[in-house]
C-alpha cells in the first residue's frame, strides 16, 4: 500500500518555481524603523494561558466545503464548517477568527470510538482535504472506529488567510543558500526586507499566529464537535503542533500518532540546524539510484554521484543556467531546494537523479526534449485555492517558525555558524544555519510550550531512519522527551512517510494502536522495507 504525500510533497515541490526572484523584487521595501513590529507585553506563560476561558463555541453546522484548488480531488462525501476562536487567547472575549474544519463520517454506529483529527504538517499547509486523502490508505478497522478530521489551521487556507504580500510565493524562495564564495550579505538583506515586508503588511496580528495558539483553537474544535477527547494524527510540523496539544490538554487527548517528527526543545532555528546531517543520511539513497542508470551520466556508485552533484551545485552557484522557455535561471541554491524536496518521498526519487541529470545538460547549454519533460515534472506549479493569497503558506511558514520562538539576531554569528557547517555539511552548504527573516522578527509573544513526560501513555512515535526533513535525531529526541508516555517505531526506510510506504510493521504499530490503545512495550525498529 502506498500512501499519497501526507504532507503535501507535490505543494513543496511546485512552489520552488520562483526560487531566487524574492532578493530582487523585495530588495529595499518595507518600513525603515529598526524594529519594524509594535511593542507588545508579552503574555503569560504558555501553561497559563489553558486557564483562560474562552466563551463555549456553537456546534459546527455542517454544509459544502469551500472550492478547492483548480483540478484538485476531493472526496465528495467530505462536509465542511467554521469555528469561531478568539484572535488572542489572553482575550478570550475579544476579536475572533475562523478555523474551518472538514470531516468524514466513516465510524460505525456501535463502534464509534470517536474523532481522529489529521494534520498534514508543512508548516502551513491546509488541511480540510486531508481526511479524504488518508481515507483509502487506512483499514476498515480504524474507519469504523473514528470519524475523520481535517482543518487549515489558523492563517492558513480558508482559516483567515494571512499575506505579507509577497511577491515571491515560495516558501523555498527563504532557503538561506549561502553566495558561491559562503558569503551571507544577500540572505542578510533578504531576511531583513521580508521581515519589514511582512511587518508592514500583515502587521502586528501576525504575532498571534503560532503553534501555541493552534492548539488552543484546536481544543475549541473537539468542543465544537461535542467530543470529550479528540485522538490525533499529525506528520512534519503536525508532530510540533500534536506534541504543544498533548501537552497544553493532556486529558482531552486520546490516542496520539506523531509522524517524522520535531524536536519540540530545538524550534526552529535548532531543528532547522540539522538538516545537513539528515541530508547527508538521506543523499545516498538518490545517490544510490542515479548510479544505477549509466544513461544519466552522473556516476558509476553513490560516491562519484555525490561527487558529481556537489561539483554541479558549485559551478550553478558561479553561472546559473537559464531554463528554456521561463525568465528563470538554475542556480545552486534551486538545485538543492529541488534535491531536498523530492527527497522526501522514494517515489520521485527516479525524478531527482533525471532533474540532475537535466541540470548537468541545462549548465553545459545542451538540454535535450527529455529534459523538457523533467522540468515540466519538477515546476508543475501547485495552484492556490479560490480566494487564498499566493503566499499564504509562505506568510504563514514565517509566522510559525519566527514566532514560535526567539531567534538570534547576531549577524556575525551567523556567519561563523554557516562557514563552518558548510565544512561539515557540504551537501546544504551551510543554508540550514543561515539568517532567515526570523533574525528581524519581532520578539515571541510567549516561551515555547515546554513539551514533557507528565502525563498519559497515549502518543506513538513514527520515525523513518534517513528522513532530510525531520531527522532520526529529532523523532529519538521527542521520544526521550514524552519518555514514558510514548512508545516508539523506527523504520529502515528513507523518505518523509513511514505508514504505508512498504513497512508492514510499522503500519501493524499505527493500526493496532489506534484500534486497540495498545503501544509497545520496548522500542520497535522495523527492517523488512525493501531498500532500492
Amino acid at each position: 500500500m502506498v500512501r499519497p504525500s501526507f504532507s503535501g510533497r507535490r505543494g513543496i515541490a511546485g512552489v520552488l518555481v520562483a526560487v531566487g526572484l524574492a532578493g530582487a523584487a523585495l530588495a529595499g521595501c518595507g518600513a525603515d524603523a529598526d524594529d519594524p513590529w509594535d511593542d507588545e507585553e508579552r503574555a503569560a506563560p504558555a501553561a497559563a494561558l489553558t486557564s483562560a476561558v474562552a466563551p463555549a463555541p456553537a456546534g459546527i453546522t455542517w454544509g459544502a466545503c469551500p472550492p478547492p484548488a483548480e483540478g484538485a480531488a476531493r472526496d465528495p462525501r467530505l462536509t465542511c464548517g467554521t469555528v469561531r476562536v478568539p484572535l488572542d487567547h489572553r482575550d478570550p472575549g475579544g476579536r475572533t477568527i475562523d478555523v474551518a474544519v472538514s470531516k468524514l463520517a466513516t465510524a460505525k454506529p456501535g463502534e464509534r470510538r470517536g474523532v481522529l483529527v489529521l494534520n498534514p504538517g508543512g508548516p502551513a499547509l491546509a488541511g480540510l482535504d486531508t481526511p479524504g486523502t488518508m481515507a483509502p490508505t487506512l483499514p476498515a478497522s480504524v474507519l469504523d472506529g473514528y470519524d475523520l478530521v481535517g482543518f487549515d489551521p489558523r492563517g492558513v487556507g480558508n482559516s483567515t488567510p494571512q499575506s505579507c504580500g509577497l511577491p515571491d510565493p515560495s516558501v523555498a524562495g527563504f532557503f538561506p543558500f549561502p553566495a558561491a564564495d559562503g558569503s551571507i550579505t544577500a540572505n542578510v538583506d533578504l531576511a531583513r526586507a521580508v521581515a519589514e515586508r511582512c511587518a508592514s503588511t500583515a502587521g502586528a496580528d501576525l504575532r498571534f499566529f503560532t503553534t501555541a495558539n493552534t492548539a488552543r483553537d484546536l481544543d475549541l474544535v473537539r468542543e465544537a464537535l461535542g467530543e470529550q477527547k479528540i485522538s490525533y494524527w499529525g506528520q512534519s510540523y503536525g508532530t510540533y503542533l500534536g506534541a504543544v496539544y498533548n501537552a497544553l490538554f493532556p486529558d482531552r487527548a486520546d490516542r496520539v500518532v506523531l509522524e517524522g517528527n520535531v524536536d519540540p526543545t530545538e524550534v526552529w532555528a535548532g531543528s532547522a540546524a540539522g538538516w545537513g546531517k539528515g541530508m547527508a543520511e538521506r543523499f545516498p539513497d538518490a545517490a544510490a539510484v542515479a548510479a544505477q542508470d549509466a544513461a544519466l551520466g552522473l556516476g558509476d556508485n553513490v560516491d562519484e554521484v555525490t561527487r558529481t552533484y556537489l561539483a554541479l551545485a558549485d559551478r550553478l552557484d558561479r553561472t546559473p543556467a537559464p531554463v528554456p522557455g521561463t525568465p528563470l535561471a538554475l542556480s545552486g541554491a534551486m538545485l538543492r531546494s529541488v534535491t531536498y524536496g523530492l527527497l522526501l518521498d522514494n517515489e520521485t526519487l527516479p525524478l531527482l537523479a533525471r532533474f540532475w541529470s537535466t541540470a548537468a545538460h541545462l549548465a553545459d547549454g545542451t538540454p535535450t526534449e527529455a529534459d523538457a519533460a523533467v522540468l515540466e515534472q519538477v515546476f508543475a506549479a501547485a495552484p492556490a485555492a479560490p480566494g487564498v493569497p499566493a503566499d499564504n503558506q509562505a506568510t504563514m511558514f514565517l509566522a510559525l517558525t519566527c514566532g514560535d520562538a526567539e531567534w538570534s539576531d547576531d549577524i556575525d554569528g551567523y556567519a561563523a555558524r554557516v562557514a563552518a557547517d558548510r565544512r561539515a555539511w557540504p551537501l546544504t552548504a551551510g543554508m540550514p544555519v543561515g539568517v532567515w527573516p526570523c533574525a528581524f522578527w519581532s520578539e515571541p509573544l510567549e516561551a515555547p510550550v515546554a513539551v514533557t513526560d507528565d502525563g498519559p501513555r497515549n502518543t506513538l512515535v513514527l520515525q523513518n531512519r534517513r528522513d532530510n526533513a525531520t531527522p532520526w535525531d529529532d523523532g529519538v529526541a521527542l521520544r526521550e522527551v514524552l519518555g514514558d508516555r510514548a512508545g516508539f517505531v523506527g523504520v529502515d526506510n528513507g523518505g518523509h512517510y513511514a505508514y504505508g510506504h512498504g513497512s508492514a510493521c510499522a503500519d501493524r504499530a499505527t493500526v493496532d494502536f489506534l484500534t486497540t490503545g495498545t503501544l509497545p512495550d520496548e522500542d520497535v525498529y522495523c527492517t523488512d522495507v525493501a531498500q532500492r
